[in-house]
């Protein structure tokens, strides 16, 4: 029997950042993944998670805590392929770890993943954007750093994680405002600024101060800003702007729906799905492409250059003596000839 507890740090400290240099959000989602795992594998076989054996975990445990988490816990089939690809990725560095568990490792390494949905990207409308973008009060430093922020992470498409870790020193004011963005994947790609989103950052950097802080945006401890500290702000000031644009109250305003209305965005005004890709930092134009399903304007475009087939013309005869009788003509002549 072979305790899992010291082989799922090393492929957590050492196999992910080291060996395969994972960005520090695919060691924390991993980490969370056998968090979720090893509780349940501990409810299930009524042992401590520190006294768990890899022998324990095979296939069809596996299985039940897939489903446990659409179950029970609501997730989708996304969020249960995203864990069971962590499960997947660790089993393929027992393989050489523990030769002897060959079989059971092949056996859950062939769980097949779970097809989900393909939906339409959430996206906002310009006017639903402007509101947002208008809802932080520029007269305090919370409201000029909050204006910035969503500024920055609209004009520049950022995931989360790319907004809060941006470094003040990747900023670059002159001669050309533009930052430059770490993505996923250790890709790096610098983005050009817009007028207005420099004036925001300009405004932010007058009352940021001297913090020792390495990240441009900090919060009100003056300490880097966290993940949930961007949510929270977003949702305060897109609850704000529903009062001014009603149609947001029956949408979810994400820091990743600011991203997909950037892409549509930068799609109407180029029409080219290439300059989206290396704008939002895509490593596969296929992930694009899901942006030319929710924009109409490219459908639009394809419908205006197609010569419909035409219809033939022609005039319904009724059939029956009672509907040829309402016929507006033959009701009128009747009504004459019994006057």
């Amino acid at each position: 029997m072979t305790l899992i507890a010291s082989h799922i740090m090393s492929f957590l400290q050492q196999r992910l950042p080291v060996e395969r240099r994972a960005s520090d959000d695919t060691c924390e989602s991993y980490a969370y993944a056998f968090k979720l795992l090893f509780e349940y594998a501990s409810n299930c076989l009524k042992v401590t998670p520190s006294e768990l054996h890899l022998e324990q975990l095979d296939a069809p445990l596996i299985v039940n805590f897939l489903n446990y988490l659409e179950t029970v816990r609501g997730n989708g089939p996304n969020s249960r392929n995203i864990r069971l690809a962590a499960i997947k990725s660790f089993m393929h560095f027992m393989e050489y770890r523990v030769p002897t568990a060959l079989e059971q490792i092949r056996r859950i390494l062939a769980i097949p993943a779970k097809k989900a949905d393909t939906r339409l990207v959430r996206h906002l409308t310009v006017e639903e954007m402007q509101a947002i973008l208008d809802a932080p009060e520029p007269n305090n430093r919370d409201g000029i750093r909050d204006r910035a922020m969503l500024h920055l992470c609209f004009a520049g498409g950022l995931r989360v994680s790319e907004l809060i870790g941006l470094l003040l020193d990747k900023l670059n004011l002159q001669p050309h405002a533009s930052v430059l963005v770490h993505g996923k994947g250790r890709r790096e790609r610098r983005l050009p600024l817009w007028k207005e989103t420099t004036s925001a950052l300009r405004a932010w950097l007058a009352v940021r101060g001297t913090v020792l802080a390495p990240e441009l945006f900090l919060n009100a401890r003056g300490e880097s800003m966290t993940r949930s500290g961007f949510e929270y702000i977003l949702r305060k000031h897109a609850h704000t702007a529903a009062k001014r644009c009603p149609s947001l109250s029956t949408k979810r305003v994400s820091p990743h729906v600011l991203r997909h209305t950037c892409a549509l965005t930068v799609l109407q005004a180029t029409n080219d799905l290439r300059k989206v890709a290396l704008w939002l930092g895509h490593a596969n134009m296929q992930t694009t492409e899901m942006y030319t399903r929710a924009d109409p304007s490219v459908k639009l475009e394809a419908l205006e250059s197609v010569v419909a087939p035409k219809l033939r013309s022609g005039r319904f005869k009724a059939t029956d003596k009672l509907i040829a009788s309402l016929h507006a003509g033959s009701f009128m002549r009747s009504k004459k000839r019994s006057a």
